[in-house]
């Protein structure tokens, strides 16, 4: 983790902040619950047009792919909680690229030999890289196991699921053989464009937030919260797995 130390709040600030992390917990959790399902969905508007055209579509796959970063609240959650405590570009730079890196490798090489994992397991281990983050962020490793697991190669891996999880879906698309390569990276192409907005707008939001002092009096109570989204990500997929 790079940045100051995390302070664990004493046991009367938690106290304090209950009734309005209760509060949270429930609206994010109920947003959660009934959102799930389209985390990674297919909107029927676009399957039913990738469906229909063939050929080389630049734009269009272009717009997909920026459209589903845009709208996947759990990359947005993972890249909260990877550029909570990173403050010089440089290090945004390493760990964006690290992602990005990842799930560029598993999407593309998914999608095209066509393998593709249970999206109620994929979407449970993505809900997971959130909570590891989460984790990883309030320092409970070193106090629990002893010791800072590799950030680094930790958001390369959670990036290769990420990835497995846009394959999965893009699958569902059923695109035409015909100019796929050049449609896969153009669909690449637009993820990195949704992710370099989601980035931007999570970037500017934090930067006014860590001017304020209560940056540091709710860090640990984000943290939390964005640990919890993650838990009921993975309890939603795996009830999913289960039932279905």
């Amino acid at each position: 983790m790079i940045g100051k130390p995390m302070h664990v709040p004493s046991l009367g600030a938690r106290q304090g902040r209950n009734v309005i992390l209760s509060l949270v917990l429930a609206l994010l959790s109920s947003l959660l619950i009934s959102s799930a399902a389209y985390a990674h969905a297919v909107a029927e508007g676009d399957k039913g047009y990738i469906q229909e055209i063939s050929g080389i579509n630049i734009l269009p796959f272009i717009y997909l792919g920026a459209k589903h970063m845009v709208t996947g609240y759990d990359h947005i959650l993972f890249l909260f909680g990877v550029i909570f405590f990173l403050y010089k570009l440089k290090h945004i730079g390493i760990y964006v690229s690290l992602f990005a890196v990842g799930h560029s490798t598993t999407m593309l090489l998914g999608v095209y030999f066509n393998v593709g994992i249970n999206s109620y397991i994929i979407d449970a281990i993505i809900g997971l890289s959130v909570v590891y983050k989460s984790l990883d962020n309030i320092g409970a490793f070193q106090r629990i196991l002893g010791f800072q697991p590799n950030t680094k190669v930790a958001t390369l891996v959670f990036g290769f699921f990420h990835g497995f999880g846009l394959s999965t879906k893009i699958i569902e698309y059923d695109i035409s053989p015909d100019g796929l390569v050049p449609n896969l990276l153009a669909f690449n192409v637009g993820v990195e464009i949704g992710q370099l907005l989601a980035l931007s707008t999570i970037l500017i939001a934090m930067g006014y937030w860590r001017r304020t002092r209560s940056f540091w009096r709710h860090a640990y109570t984000a943290n939390v919260v964005m640990m919890c989204a993650g838990f009921v990500l993975i309890g939603y997929q795996l009830t999913g797995l289960v039932l279905s």
